[in-house]
């Protein structure tokens, strides 16, 4: 395995990229067993560092409340951040978001947020990421690479990059990177070894019938990647 030497901005020892390690997105939909504060909630027992309310289908409103109830629910055991919406983000005091590249500039994202929130870019192709290097490097905390896999959980998305494309992104990110699309317990140590700081899960725990079960799973598919990448 890679052994990772990227740091967060400025050196934000509030910002570890440890946080990144397991990180849930959320799909409401999904969660309809147990609803989605309880779904989330058990994911971080299981193991989840870092949770990002995505709900493209919510208007504003809704968002707000739902951020607000999810933020009490969470109380501070790990960063939640917000899709997309920064002014939501912001009046809800989230701990930051994450952005597409069709979303609101980077610029002003983080003169919005201040320098504390976190800030996330998604990025799928090495022109992408350059553009984010040359531009943007000092303003983002860290790269979401992606889709890895084939995934139904986001419409019309980009070409899957495979396990190879994955890791010639991550091998030329200045930042810490976390690889999200169509990641399951079966891919998921195959993705930690090629050196992502984190892996974004969606159905994998929101549809689990034992979402504290899923995550603590894995969790463990990490240590398994770091025990392959030991190998001589």
């Amino acid at each position: 395995m890679t052994n990772n030497t990227h740091e967060i901005n400025a050196n934000n020892m509030s910002k570890p990229s440890s946080a990144l390690s397991l990180y849930l997105v959320t799909d409401a939909a999904m969660c309809n067993e147990y609803g989605l504060i309880d779904t989330v909630c058990a994911a971080i027992d299981g193991g989840v560092t870092m949770v990002q309310l995505r709900d493209k289908q919510a208007d504003d409103e809704e968002l707000y409340l739902t951020a607000c109830a999810l933020k009490e629910a969470i109380a501070g055991r790990v960063p939640l951040l917000l899709n997309d919406r920064v002014a939501i983000a912001k009046k809800a005091k989230l701990d930051g978001v994450h952005l597409g590249q069709s979303d609101m500039s980077i610029n002003e994202a983080r003169t919005l947020l201040g320098s504390e929130a976190w800030l996330g870019l998604s990025v799928n192709t090495l022109e992408q990421l350059q553009q984010a290097h040359n531009h943007h490097l000092s303003q983002i905390d860290y790269f979401g690479f992606g889709p890895v896999f084939p995934t139904t959980t986001k419409r019309n998305h980009a070409t899957p990059l495979g396990l190879e494309g994955l890791a010639k992104l991550i091998k030329s990110s200045q930042l810490p990177t976390v690889a999200i699309g169509g990641i399951h317990l079966d891919t998921a140590a195959q993705v930690y070894a090629t050196g992502c700081d984190g892996i974004a899960i969606v159905s994998a725990i929101c549809a689990a019938k034992d979402p504290k079960a899923a995550a603590a799973s894995l969790t463990k598919a990490k240590i398994k990647a770091n025990s392959m990448g030991e190998q001589p």
